[in-house]
């Protein structure tokens, strides 16, 4: 995939479960609201809410350490990443992310992850499961920084 002409948009994958970590994704607007873009995310009352207007795939839950989740929502990546080909996946989480972003780097997405912001000095698994492979990755606590040496501190999102 080369290098997108400044006249053409970047599409983004915001990937993530609902709750909270749809909120961090949510709250990140000012960047992704000019962008074309596509949701993936758990078919809650939350997520519908605030998705209404927008384009959303809905996933496989619950994910928290399900072996039929994970291979569920790796079916989902293929089929979502080979009909949408994002330039970026963005996500802070949680599990139904780390096939997105696998299967997105096969497909040469960029990948972005921010860790949360309720994890101050220990990673989550799967902050710890995409940071191998990820283009970016931010954290929210300086401290943070030690349990991912190379992540970027942009401070909170709140």
């Amino acid at each position: 995939m080369g290098r997108k002409k400044r006249n053409q948009t970047l599409k983004i994958c915001l990937v993530g479960s609902s709750g909270g970590h749809l909120t961090h994704l949510y709250m990140l607007k000012p960047f992704w609201q000019d962008k074309e873009r596509f949701w993936v995310t758990f078919d809650k009352e939350d997520a519908r809410s605030l998705l209404a207007d927008e384009n959303m795939y809905p996933c496989y839950f619950p994910t928290n350490r399900s072996f039929k989740a994970l291979l569920i929502n790796t079916r989902l990546a293929w089929r979502v990443l080979k009909k949408e080909r994002p330039d970026l996946i963005l996500s802070s989480g949680a599990a139904v992310a780390v096939p997105f972003f696998y299967l997105g780097k096969l497909f040469g997405a960029k990948l972005i992850y921010i860790e949360v912001f309720d994890r101050i000095d220990k990673g989550t698994m799967t902050g710890k499961m995409v940071y191998p492979i990820a283009d970016r990755f931010i954290v929210q606590w300086e401290e943070q920084k030690q349990v991912y040496k190379n992540a970027v501190n942009l401070g909170s999102i709140f």
